[in-house]
């Protein structure tokens, strides 16, 4: 029987040296004696996130890593967004990602509407419309983010956004970037339109701003994307599949390959995630499928915060749960990187290439001294991202010989 392969993506891995931490990335400076194990007795060194120095989202970057090339299917953000939501979305529609934000006149004065704690499906809920043959389907996610799906014949991603990026400025018109997009930039304009007069007599909105709270009465739009066809991951690699993910981006990516979702109570897609219970259930779950995906969303948070001290403590809390996988080598091959670097010094993604270990525990081993950026690039092995699944797959011997 063929080892099953847990591929485990540590969102923002990757870092640079901080003056906080004494010169040291965060990776180097957390104790992780169980990533170390791992990479001693593994085949270990760096991987390059797409392609060399590219600065990638984990959106490109996970489709790279399991096999799929970002720049013949990647259409934008917005379906895999939407699908995380667990909204319904079929080739040709058209997605974005939305933030519920405040607006007083046509300026945005708060992007995330005081980053709304309440519950807002009652606005999502009232958005949902059919203009000419085209249904707008709105899904809330968390505090204010939520996405919007066009269903109908004749639309095109090809359009701007509504979001201006930045507070004190008016909300934008979105435009057309070619003829074949007029009508979808037609619709959504009217859409916006109708979506304010609901959003400002909303009973919730009138109430926030009587108590003084910023009102969520506009719906920003940004990342259109047209839906792509992926082929089904059973079909392209012949494997059982499923997936343990808290964020709705890359749940989005893995329901639209067909991966089986494995529930585990208390994934958050933060810092406070359930770490022990994804990695026990990775465990459990290995001779159900033969492949499952992992990803872990906190390095990237708190590198994002600017906080090199936070990923520290991030790190430790991963490498305690790493303990679950420890000795399962007999029966599943474990890949432990990153999806892309993510600076704790800046709070933005870098084109560095992240630590990546093959854990084996066989005699096929190119070992590291530790799992960082210093020691896996001391044992001179690297590959792109693109080739990570063919490289597991000759390892569990999957791969048939090519040529004669």
């Amino acid at each position: 029987m063929k080892k099953s392969i847990i591929l485990i993506v540590m969102d923002g891995l990757g870092d640079r040296p901080a003056e906080v931490l004494r010169g040291r990335t965060p990776l180097e400076s957390a104790y992780t004696p169980n990533m170390n194990h791992m990479a001693r007795h593994g085949i270990s060194g760096l991987l390059y996130p797409v392609d060399y120095g590219i600065v990638c989202g984990s959106d490109t970057s996970h489709l790279s890593l399991l096999g799929y090339k970002p720049e013949e299917v990647y259409t934008g953000r917005g379906p895999f967004e939407a699908m995380g939501l667990g909204m319904e979305v079929h080739s040709g529609d058209v997605a974005f990602r939305a933030n519920y934000a405040t607006r007083e006149g046509e300026i945005i004065t708060d992007r995330r509407a005081g980053r709304i704690e309440e519950k807002t499906d009652e606005l999502s809920n009232s958005l949902s419309m059919k203009i000419d043959d085209i249904q707008i389907n709105v899904r809330s996610g968390v505090e204010h983010r939520a996405a919007l799906v066009m269903h109908g014949p004749g639309l095109s991603g090809e359009i701007s956004d509504s979001d201006p990026h930045e507070v004190v400025r008016p909300v934008r018109t979105i435009h057309a970037m070619n003829e074949k997009s007029e009508k979808t930039a037609r619709i959504i304009n009217e859409f916006l339109e109708r979506s304010r007069k609901i959003l400002d007599s909303n009973p919730m909105n009138i109430r926030r701003k009587s108590e003084g709270k910023p009102p969520a009465n506009e719906l920003l739009l940004r990342g259109a994307g047209q839906a792509p066809f992926l082929p089904a991951f059973g079909e392209k690699y012949g494997m059982k599949g499923a997936y343990i993910i808290g964020i709705p981006m890359i749940r989005g990516i893995a329901e639209m390959i067909g991966l089986e979702k494995i529930d585990v109570p208390g994934i958050t897609g933060g810092r406070n995630t359930n770490y022990v219970g994804k990695l026990k259930s990775a465990r459990e779950n290995s001779e159900k499928y033969e492949f499952m995906l992992m990803n872990i969303k906190a390095p990237d948070a708190a590198a994002h915060d600017m906080d090199p001290a936070g990923k520290v403590e991030v790190m430790e809390r991963i490498d305690e749960a790493m303990e679950n996988l420890i000795g399962i080598e007999d029966r599943a091959l474990v890949i432990i990187t990153g999806d892309h670097s993510t600076s704790s010094t800046t709070g933005e993604h870098t084109g560095d290439p992240v630590p990546v270990t093959f854990y084996t525990g066989s005699s096929r081993s190119i070992g590291a001294g530790g799992f960082n950026e210093r020691e896996c690039s001391r044992t001179g092995f690297s590959l792109k991202s693109g080739s990570l699944m063919t490289y597991a797959l000759q390892i569990t011997d999957r791969l048939e010989k090519y040529g004669a």
